[in-house]
């Protein structure tokens, strides 16, 4: 703890967690879990179409945006917490989420490539990190229902999606057939 304006101020701010467990499991573990499962999902079926951002791709966004999301959350409280203890306490570390989904914007433009045939490919699976870094977010800042709701909704549009196209999205495309996915990606 350091001292400052006559309130203690732990050195380590999200130290408590350790010892609520009740927190830790709503707040930080249970979203990690939730989007590891349902980004996993999505990056093993990206995966096994042959796309470039597989499985690590996805759960790497997906994690890293729910990391920011919590860490977003827990400045919040922290802020509410020096308030109330009359500490005046400045937001602007709340932008984080904003510059998240910029960024993964970067790496979604670095998927989408343009073939000699002017076929425009990656669309989908730009979209797909793009998705895994919201719900990230979504579930990272404690939405725990509406994270899950819209994982389960992606993760049935992917399976039915691939399933219409003849494609069982648990078992890897053979390299002959990977190549002539032209439509929809």
């Amino acid at each position: 703890m350091f001292h400052i304006f006559e309130v203690d101020i732990p050195l380590i701010k999200d130290f408590e967690l350790l010892t609520n467990f009740k927190d830790l499991g709503f707040k930080v573990l249970l979203p990690i879990l939730l989007v590891l499962i349902i980004a996993g999902f999505i990056g093993f079926e990206r995966q096994n179409i042959g796309k470039a951002a597989g499985v690590s791709s996805h759960v790497l966004v997906a994690l890293s945006a729910t990391g920011i999301a919590i860490i977003n959350r827990l400045m919040f409280d922290y802020q509410l917490g020096l308030s109330f203890a009359g500490i005046e306490a400045r937001p602007e570390g709340q932008r984080l989420i904003a510059q998240v989904i910029a960024g993964v914007g970067f790496i979604g433009a670095g998927v989408i490539l343009k073939d000699r045939d002017n076929i425009i490919r990656g669309l989908t699976t730009a979209a797909t990190v793009w998705s895994v870094a919201i719900i990230g977010i979504i579930l990272g800042s404690g939405y725990l229902v509406t994270g899950t709701v819209l994982g389960i909704i992606i993760i049935l549009f992917i399976v039915i999606r691939d399933l219409r196209r003849n494609i069982n999205p648990f078992k890897p495309l053979h390299d002959e057939r990977k190549g002539i996915l032209h439509y929809d990606e």
